[in-house]
């Protein structure tokens, strides 16, 4: 099965792993729209891939559907939503607040629901659909001092696999994909803020960070977005309610 002319939806395409989904999505003839608050990053993505950019946060459900409906009219009924959008801010437990709790769960989790219900009904009415999800490791294991994202990531594999049982007879899969550490320029940031505050050097701080990955080495936005580009072919359409972990052997 191709993605020839089909409409895809990326949320978080401004950077990282949502820009190379947008590249390779393209590159396959994909009509991609990407979604994202920084109009300036989307445009950039825009302007390298052919994506078609709709500045859009996640975690307002109205202005999805909004989106939604503007990028249906440039490119048609969504084959395909890619719930890319995250943050992952950085506390001990203790030190959490309510609203950084919230906000957490907002982006990664409710930020998924937002773009899979706005897209779902195209899908079902061709149907033929593919709910895709950029998960993590953290849905399947916990890390210390990320407790909000360990939630809400192990709520987008609960409801990824709820959605597999309730749509498996409609042509519709879902799936989230769980990749370990990924090399971006937000674990670059990352990895500065931990030499900052605990005095180790960069480097340092990526070996800690890979201590639990056999391989050694961080996840590449190439394969992420490899792994969805299959779970969009034919060979991956008995692939539905997985969490499929991209670790090395971690998970």
């Amino acid at each position: 099965m191709s993605i020839q002319g089909k409409h895809i939806v990326i949320s978080g395409g401004g950077s990282g792993v949502g820009a190379e989904l947008a590249t390779q999505f393209a590159a396959a003839g994909g009509r991609v729209t990407i979604l994202g608050r920084r109009l300036t990053a989307l445009q950039e993505v825009a302007d390298k891939t052919g994506a078609t950019p709709l500045r859009c946060d996640v975690t307002d459900g109205a202005a999805v559907g909004a989106a939604i409906d503007k990028a249906r009219d440039i490119h048609g009924p969504v084959a395909v939503a890619i719930a890319n959008a995250g943050a992952a801010p950085s506390a001990p437990f203790h030190r959490i607040t309510e609203s950084e709790f919230q906000a957490t769960l907002a982006v990664n989790l409710g930020g998924v629901f937002h773009l899979w219900q706005a897209t779902l009904p195209d899908m079902k009415a061709a149907d033929w659909g593919r709910l895709i999800a950029v998960a993590s490791t953290a849905g399947l294991k916990g890390y210390a001092y990320v407790s909000p994202y360990c939630a809400a990531k192990h709520g987008v594999v609960g409801m990824t696999r709820a959605l597999a049982q309730e749509l498996g007879a409609s042509g519709v899969t879902t799936n989230a994909i769980c990749p370990g550490f990924i090399d971006t320029p937000l674990l670059q940031r990352s990895l500065s803020e931990i030499a900052a505050k605990t005095g180790k050097s960069t480097d340092d701080a990526a070996r800690s960070l890979l201590a639990g990955n056999p391989q050694k080495r961080f996840v590449t936005t190439q394969e992420v977005a490899g792994a969805a580009l299959w779970l969009c072919s034919d060979a991956a359409a008995s692939m539905n309610g997985h969490a499929m972990t991209l670790s090395g052997g971690e998970i």
